[in-house]
């Protein structure tokens, strides 16, 4: 099995290989981290290629939400991305190399033999697997200029073991591996020969994946170790297949269990990336007990070793509490301009940036800091919940103006001196305090749930703190 020690006289080489007929997945987004992280522990580097050979549903829009994505996790990637559709040439070249030295063959099978095939295998419950029909027949058996693919002769008799860095040993009946297509008739490349030529020219050394990749790699040793034997220089890479990301109910993560783009999880769940970042490094990662590990930190840490063999659980409610980690952890300035871009017109940056020290420690997402720091744009008459409205009576409303008429009296608009104002009229009132707090949070806010009031009176300054407060008097 390789080690890390292998590392130190060949340096580190990883990819990222997204396949842009959708945006970038959470699970697509935890392997680009994991091959991210692996290359820059072991200063190496790490590539990116967008395997966009599905023509037909591969889109530029995705592309850039693909790219988009990295970007806001932090992802930088070593050179420009390699788009694998404009490598066909190359991928034909090495078939060909593969046909012209005995390893490859032409296979004349007509889909409609094929399907018969598949259909006899069926009726007979065997595996849906080609029969090397064409394996050992001449060419010139077939009709002139018949169309053909061209095969790969894999292996028949004996096993291949991969020594893989997450799942340990593994091995395969080599007979289990049908000879499978490497061009296809109209000249174009497979998915698994493309894989293999661009690995092999990016000079990839560990193919970190998801483990549902664990068979292919089965089906792409036998390309690299035929080429090797036909040109030398196209050793092994290191293979490290990572188990999937499972929803709450332990079935594999899909739309059903929600958001499943990074996309997503900025835009409608209000995470921050480098929360993103540090959840999606646990999850399925660990370093003991550590939670909240920075990405300097995690750099210096991370290893295949640390990578468990079971799949991981998506916990939202994790998610959340780690992204109320890092909002408190966020600059102010940082905060009051992301929450000004969803609050729109109108909001004032400097305004929230004072207001985020009182803010940010009940938030969980920036849409709940969004919500929170509403009321200080609110215009008047305010708009009320019901159980603000429910608050204001008669009643509150004689007291209302008690406590109007102690604060516009108060030439000390500090929340020191507003508080001690506050106490003092609810002891001449025999009251509790909060039996001010609430139907002033109220007048004030609303609603019923703010920062402390006092921060809100400062927040809101004493012309508009009196007027609001004034306006609920009718």
């Amino acid at each position: 099995m390789a080690s890390d020690s292998d590392t130190a006289s060949n340096p580190v080489v990883t990819r990222f290989a997204p396949s842009p007929t959708g945006y970038l997945h959470i699970g697509g987004a935890r392997t680009a981290l994991f091959n991210w992280l692996y290359a820059r522990h072991h200063g190496g580097k790490v590539l990116l290629r967008i395997e966009d050979t599905d023509l037909k549903r591969s889109t530029q829009d995705a592309i850039d939400k693909i790219l988009e994505g990295l970007a806001w996790l932090g992802l930088d990637f070593d050179g420009e991305p390699v788009f694998q559709s404009r490598r066909a040439d190359r991928h034909a070249e090495v078939a060909h190399a593969l046909l012209a030295a005995g390893h490859a063959y032409k296979c004349f099978a007509t889909p409609e033999e094929l399907e018969a095939m598949r259909e006899e295998q069926r009726r007979n419950k065997q595996p849906l697997r080609y029969d090397g029909r064409w394996r050992d027949r001449d060419p010139a058996e077939a009709p002139a200029g018949a169309p053909f693919t061209i095969r790969l002769r894999t292996p028949t008799e004996g096993s291949t073991t991969i020594h893989d860095r997450v799942q340990c040993e593994v091995t395969v009946q080599n007979v289990e591996i049908d000879d499978y297509i490497l061009l296809r008739a109209d000249g174009t490349p497979t998915y698994m020969l493309a894989v293999v030529v661009d690995d092999h020219d990016m000079g990839v050394t560990h193919v970190i994946r998801g483990d549902d990749h664990l068979n292919n790699a089965f089906r792409q040793l036998p390309i690299i170790r035929a080429m090797n034997a036909i040109e030398g220089g196209w050793p092994d890479p290191v293979y490290a297949h990572v188990p999937l990301i499972h929803g709450p109910d332990g079935a594999k993560m899909s739309k059903r269990h929600g958001a499943v783009g990074v996309e997503a999880y900025r835009d409608e769940l209000g995470v921050l990336p480098e929360a993103l970042f540090n959840y999606l490094l646990r999850l399925g990662w660990g370093h003991g007990d550590r939670e909240e590990i920075s990405r300097e930190e995690a750099i210096a840490l991370f290893d295949l070793d640390g990578v468990g063999r079971s799949p991981s659980r998506f916990d939202l409610k994790k998610l959340q509490h780690l992204n109320g980690h890092y909002i408190r952890e966020a600059t102010d300035d940082r905060l009051a301009a992301l929450v000004a871009a969803e609050l729109g017109a109108g909001a004032d940056v400097g305004l929230l940036t004072q207001a985020m020290p009182v803010l940010k420690p009940r938030a969980r997402d920036l849409h709940e800091l969004a919500d929170g720091a509403r009321f200080l744009f609110a215009t008047r008459p305010l708009a009320m919940t019901e159980k603000a409205a429910a608050l204001l009576d008669s009643d509150v409303r004689d007291v209302l103006a008690s406590v109007h008429a102690a604060l516009a009296a108060e030439n000390d608009w500090t929340s020191e001196a507003l508080e001690a104002t506050t106490k003092a009229l609810a002891e001449e009132l025999g009251l509790g305090l909060g039996k001010l707090a609430q139907p002033m949070r109220a007048a004030l806010t609303g609603t019923t749930t703010s920062p402390g009031i006092f921060d809100v009176l400062v927040l809101l300054g004493r012309d508009e703190s009196l007027a609001r407060i004034e306006a609920q008097l009718g």
